[in-house]
């Protein structure tokens, strides 16, 4: 009897079709709207090329050309290095004969010794009392994937909620709503915050164009702490950037990416 999925994995899952290719569906639950959440996108990317080469991912960098719609996909992997510690392949997310999401990523063995030196976020392991549940009353409006993920926003670098301005930075715990998280759901939670950029008033969709990622470490089953911070935010275009702890203290994810805000 064939075990049964768990809802991240059955909406990530891909199909090969023996040439490189995979086929996939969009689920509506990971989506904006129409729009399925970027780092949902790289997951499903990555999925693809842990069939193709066996291994990890280590490192993601995807260019956004343009958003798909929730639905059918073609994902095409290219090998472009096979080595003994790191293999490099490309997968493109195709969607009516256009390419939606181009990815390179590097693959290999996570480390799982304990790390010699880090210098990571300090925040509880769970959320406090007073954090904000995303998917509950008017916080709701801000975040899409209440369906799949539970979510908690840090009250106090919240300050757009409260209709006052304040430094783009917030804090935030996230699991998923079913399962425990796994390196691919880690990959995911550097892109789950809500822009950054709410906290200077700027409402409405801030798109992706380019992020990277490193996967630092297979997380342990609980809450994964957020860490997003803004270095700078320049007309439309703003950075943000979200370190992903897990419940026992690993770092388990970096991500960088450059957005457009509204």
């Amino acid at each position: 009897m064939t075990e049964a999925l768990d809802p991240f994995a059955a909406a990530t899952s891909v199909r090969p079709l023996g040439d490189g290719t995979f086929v996939a569906h969009l689920h509506p639950g990971w989506a904006v709207g129409e729009r399925p959440h970027g780092g949902y996108l790289l997951a499903l990317l990555t999925r693809a090329l842990g069939e193709t080469t066996g291994l990890a991912p280590l490192a993601v960098s995807a260019q956004y050309l343009r958003p798909p719609r929730v639905g059918p996909v073609l994902i095409r992997t290219e090998l472009l290095k096979a080595g003994k510690t790191v293999t490099v392949a490309r997968a493109v997310l195709e969607q009516s004969g256009k390419t939606c999401v181009d990815a390179t990523t590097t693959l290999g063995k996570p480390p799982e010794d304990e790390p010699t030196w880090a210098d990571l976020p300090d925040m509880p392991v769970n959320p406090p009392s007073n954090a904000i549940d995303l998917s509950a009353g008017e916080a709701r409006k801000f975040f899409f994937l209440a369906q799949v993920c539970d979510m908690r926003l840090d009250a106090d670098t919240a300050e757009f909620l409260d209709g006052r301005t304040g430094p783009p930075r917030l804090r935030m715990w996230v699991r998923p709503r079913e399962g425990q998280p796994d390196l691919l759901f880690g990959l995911v939670a550097g892109d789950l915050s809500v822009p950054v950029t709410l906290n200077l008033a700027r409402f409405g969709w801030a798109p992706t164009v380019q992020l990277t990622a490193l996967l630092r470490a297979e997380p342990a089953n609980g809450w994964l702490r957020l860490a997003v911070d803004c270095r700078a935010v320049h007309g439309q275009w703003f950075d943000e950037d979200v370190t992903v702890v897990d419940s026992v203290g690993r770092l388990v994810c970096q991500a960088r990416q450059l957005a457009l805000s509204p």
